[in-house]
This record gives structure tokens, C-alpha cells and sequence, in this order.
């Protein structure tokens, strides 16, 4: 998706009962062209601007699209980044300047990577009713952030576990490993657990973890989570768990990846390293430069997404806190 705010949100961040745990509060941003919906955006935010790699975070619905005709994010650029598209339910069509045409569908990772610089677009179908699902991005490294644009498209297996169910999307959990490669040690994984239950996960204690809830609430580390917040766990914790004690099934998106030490300078759908970077970007987007190719096949109204018009004053570094 298209990040429409030109500065990523200052967000909220509490301390909340549980030793080594942080909870991150999501705010409602509107997102994506003449049809926008409305998402809770947890990453970035002041206190805590990644999990990992993790640099973004947008979760939305359920939404009823059925009137409102749905998702129409007319084509726009990315760099330095990767976006995992991860749906709960509906369908929206990826278009890509690599020329994927690809679905996204629930349960099924779509992995798109920006590197040098890429388009795309997103459109939700006509049979997707509700919209429900989230929207990540992954910083790449310095070494790979102007790698070669890609896109991977994966449908984990269903995994049962002692009361709960999960699907490991990037990384390894629960004894299963996601094929789709990483640039930086990462987890992406969908956990459903059962009322009543407790889930204990065996997890890389190098490893910094956040847990976001979708539906229902679980507890981590003493911590109860509403939907859209994000558990923050620093690294050092060999074993997470995460209880149920409603009843009905709660579902978590479950992140994870070592420290990332790199300082980011992030503007609109633009990973850099400094203000200068970033100015260029945009400057190659307005030209409508080779940089970024073109997105064939997109039927939208707006041709493509211009970018908003740089702050006046340097854009800064995101960094977490030591």
C-alpha cells in the first residue's frame, strides 16, 4: 500500500503490567487514493520505529467494501524496502512494474521487493465483500537496498499446535521453516489460539518479538492486548507464550528478527539513509524515471500516486531507542 501521510505518525507507547514487555498503540490513518480505508498504523512511532527489520506496520478492517467499491491504491514507488501483503479476509489484485499480476488472497504471503525502486498497484476485487488484513514493511540492509526488484508469492501450510493453529509466513517456528528468503534473520507467522488455551512457542532468543492482535485478546508477559495493539519483547526470552482466556479464538500476527543497527531515514513509501536520498527519490517519481519502471494493466481513474511535496525542514533519522 501507499503511505499517504508524508511524515510516518508519531504513535503511543505504554508501559504495561509484565516484566520486558511494551505495549504499542495503534492510531486510524486513511489510506490509499479516491477509495481510501481507514488503518491502524503501530509501526513507526517515536519510542519504537522497528521490530527487527519490521519498519511498518498497517492493520485494517474487518470493512464492509461491498457499497464503498473497496481498495483502488493507483500505481506508486517504493525503495529500500520489501512489502508483505497479508490478508485475513477478501481478495485485492497486485500489479507490478516487474509485470507480476498477482491475487492476494488470506493465508497467502505476497513479497514484493522494492530494492533500486519498483511500482505497483493494489486493487481489491469485486467479490472481496470485507476487507481485513495488514500491511508490512521490511528495511532492507544497506548492503541489499538497491537489489534487483522481485516478488515472491507463498501459501504456508496449516499448522496444528496444542491449542492453537499457525501459518509461519517468513523465518522458522514450531519446527517448520518458510522457503521465501530474507535479507536479515526475520519471522512472520499467524497464530490463531483456541479459548481457553495457552500457547508456548519455543523462539530465537537473539530475537526481538512483537505480537499483534487481530481478533479476540490474548496475553503476553502479562499483558492484555485490544485489537490493532502490538506487544513489544526486547531480545533475550528463549520461550513466548500467549494465553486465551476468552471465548472465542484470538488471532495474532507474530514478528520477529535480530536488532536492526541501521539508521533509516523513511519519507512517504521511501526507505533512505539521509534527506538528500530521499529528495531524490522523489525527484525520479515526479519524472516518472526509469528508476521505478511502469505498472501495466492498472483500469483505475488516477493514472499514478504523485508524491506530496517535501517538508521544510530535514528529514531526520529514525532510530530505537539503545
Amino acid at each position: 500500500m501507499s503511505n499517504t501521510e508524508a511524515d510516518p505518525a508519531e504513535l503511543l507507547c505504554s508501559e504495561q503490567p509484565g516484566e520486558g514487555v511494551t505495549v504499542l498503540t495503534p492510531r486510524d490513518v486513511p489510506l490509499g487514493g479516491p477509495r481510501a480505508i481507514r488503518v491502524r498504523r503501530t509501526l513507526p512511532q517515536r519510542r519504537r520505529s522497528l521490530i527487527g527489520a519490521w519498519c511498518f506496520a498497517d492493520h485494517y478492517g474487518p470493512q464492509d467494501v461491498s457499497q464503498s467499491g473497496g481498495m483502488d491504491v493507483a500505481p506508486h514507488p517504493h525503495t529500500g524496502l520489501q512489502t508483505a501483503s497479508w490478508l485475513f479476509s477478501g481478495e485485492i489484485e497486485h500489479r507490478d512494474s516487474i509485470g507480476t499480476r498477482a491475487m492476494v488472497r488470506p493465508g497467502e504471503l505476497n513479497l514484493m521487493t522494492a530494492g533500486h525502486g519498483i511500482a505497483h498497484s493494489e486493487v481489491s476485487t469485486p467479490d472481496a465483500a470485507v476487507l481485513h488484513g495488514v500491511q508490512l514493511w521490511i528495511a532492507l540492509p544497506d548492503a541489499y537496498r538497491d537489489t534487483a526488484r522481485d516478488f515472491r508469492h507463498y501459501a504456508p501450510p496449516l499448522l496444528e499446535l496444542s491449542g492453537a493453529t499457525a501459518r509461519v509466513f517468513l523465518g522458522s517456528l514450531a519446527g517448520t521453516t518458510s522457503p521465501v528468503p530474507a535479507f536479515t534473520p526475520l519471522l512472520g507467522a499467524e497464530l490463531t489460539v483456541a479459548p481457553g488455551a495457552t500457547l508456548a512457542l519455543d523462539v530465537d532468543p537473539a530475537f526481538e518479538h512483537g505480537v499483534l492482535q487481530d481478533i479476540g485478546s490474548v496475553t503476553v508477559a502479562g499483558a492484555t492486548l485490544a485489537t490493532g495493539e502490538l506487544a513489544y519483547l526486547a531480545p533475550g526470552a528463549g520461550r513466548l507464550e500467549l494465553a486465551n482466556s476468552g471465548a472465542e479464538p484470538a488471532r495474532v500476527l507474530l514478528l520477529g528478527g535480530t536488532p536492526f543497527t541501521e539508521e533509516l531515514v523513511m519519507w512517504w513509501n521511501f526507505v533512505g539513509r539521509s534527506h538528500e536520498e530521499i529528495a531524490e527519490y522523489r525527484e525520479a517519481w515526479q519524472a516518472q524515471a526509469d528508476r521505478f519502471g511502469q505498472v501495466e494493466g492498472y483500469q483505475g481513474t488516477t493514472a499514478w500516486l504523485p508524491a506530496p511535496t517535501l517538508p521544510q525542514v530535514r528529514i531526520k533519522p529514525r532510530r530505537n531507542p539503545s
